[in-house]
């Protein structure tokens, strides 16, 4: 199974927008003229902002990387690029955010992703009728040729100047294909990975929001999500997806062999809320505790009959994913019939029983054959284990 060098990562989206304390497209959205919302950028000052609190919540969490909006689709831009005014740098704040992050990142280790959108709704050029999240405003005139030069040259901004980027995340495919701009950036940073929201289909898939189905994905993947249902940037009044509900759908990605980004939206003043900090400090909490059941293991589906959890597998060691609720305290492992070494709950350590049994409903109703008896799991705490993914780890 092919995967991504990190799989667990943090995405944020931060910018103006947080600002509107409403969503991340408040312009598209709520119809608001350009020098309006261009307004937003006079009061941009987030004095609270301490790029090591995110950093460090996210490797409290077990997360590897960091994906930072540097331009969402308002066209501001969060670093100091030359090639337009509007930037954080032209703000009060003043300074340049994305430097401070990559330092901090740099500082603790973490990995350094940067998200680009390729609708901008600032730039007179960047107007695209294939595509969709698009914004004409008077005087502008599309011309995709001059808009990917701009794009090139801020390009050679992001991937020179910030040290060495692990993946390069666009948003929004423009349905026109260009090659020379992914080998453009590949030509500055090496051993970058691309997603397929560009201008070709990039190195790894990016499901937004959903669970795929199956058991394993065909190519590279990162999937994501954020903390809250309605917006990726900061919303006031967010609905919050629980806990329990991200964790299962991290557990089915990584079992499938993909990535997972799970997104905050920061305030205007920096700080990522109580709330989602919260659910993030949770998630850490679950995937920290079962995560060997991730490293270096392969989707085993054929191992067991039983539909009702994911396996993955690493030699001798087979770990038991339920990743839907767990509706009973037991488990029959058919066909397998032979007495592992241990069985262990990783969310807690607990020792599980086990033996090799016939199972009363293992008899055919026609034949009234007994199926051959199989290693029977029990006193599982499906009761007492119901806000998380439960994992059950057998050495065999």
């Amino acid at each position: 199974m092919h995967t991504m060098p990190h799989r667990f990562g943090m995405f944020v989206h931060w910018g103006i927008y947080a600002l509107s304390e409403f969503h991340e497209q408040y312009r598209w959205k709520l119809s608001v003229p350009r020098k309006e919302y261009a307004t937003l950028a006079e009061r941009f000052n987030p004095v609270d902002f301490d790029p090591e609190e995110w950093v460090l919540m996210a490797k409290d969490a077990g997360m590897e990387y960091l994906c930072f909006t540097t331009k969402h689709h308002d066209g501001f831009c969060m670093w100091d690029t030359q090639y337009t005014d509007f930037k954080v740098t032209n703000t009060p704040y003043g300074r340049d955010v994305l430097k401070m992050l990559a330092d901090a990142c740099a500082k603790h280790g973490l990995a350094l992703s940067l998200y680009y959108s390729i609708p901008d709704w600032n730039h007179p050029n960047a107007f695209n009728e294939l595509s969709t999240h698009q914004i004409l405003t008077e005087g502008d005139v599309a011309d995709s040729a001059l808009y990917r030069e701009y794009i090139k040259h801020q390009m050679g901004e992001l991937l020179t100047q910030y040290g060495k980027i692990y993946t390069l995340f666009w948003d929004i495919p423009p349905h026109i294909s260009d090659p020379s701009i992914n080998e453009y950036v590949r030509s500055l940073q090496p051993d970058i990975l691309i997603n397929d929201r560009g201008y070709d289909s990039g190195d790894f898939s990016t499901p937004e929001r959903y669970v795929p189905d199956g058991y394993a994905f065909e190519r590279y993947t990162e999937a994501c999500s954020a903390v809250g249902l309605r917006s990726w940037g900061y919303r006031k009044n967010e609905d919050y997806y629980t806990p329990k509900f991200l964790c299962q759908s991290l557990d089915k990605i990584l079992v499938m062999g993909g990535s997972y980004l799970l997104n905050v939206g920061p305030m205007p003043n920096g700080k990522v809320d109580e709330k989602s900090k919260s659910i993030i400090q949770k998630v850490g909490s679950w995937y920290n505790r079962v995560k060997e059941s991730f490293e270096n293991v392969e989707c085993a589906p054929e191992l067991f009959e039983d539909p009702c959890y994911l396996v993955t597998k690493r030699d001798q060691t087979v770990y038991l994913h339920f990743n839907r609720d767990a509706t009973a305290c037991g488990v029959s492992l058919k066909p397998y019939n032979q007495m592992p070494r241990s069985a262990t709950v990783l969310n807690n350590g607990q020792k599980l029983a086990f033996d090799i049994t016939t199972m009363p409903e293992d008899t055919d109703p026609v034949t009234f054959v007994l199926n051959p008896p199989s290693l029977h799991i029990y006193d599982i705490p499906a009761d007492v284990i119901t806000h998380e993914p439960i994992v059950i780890k057998l050495e065999l």
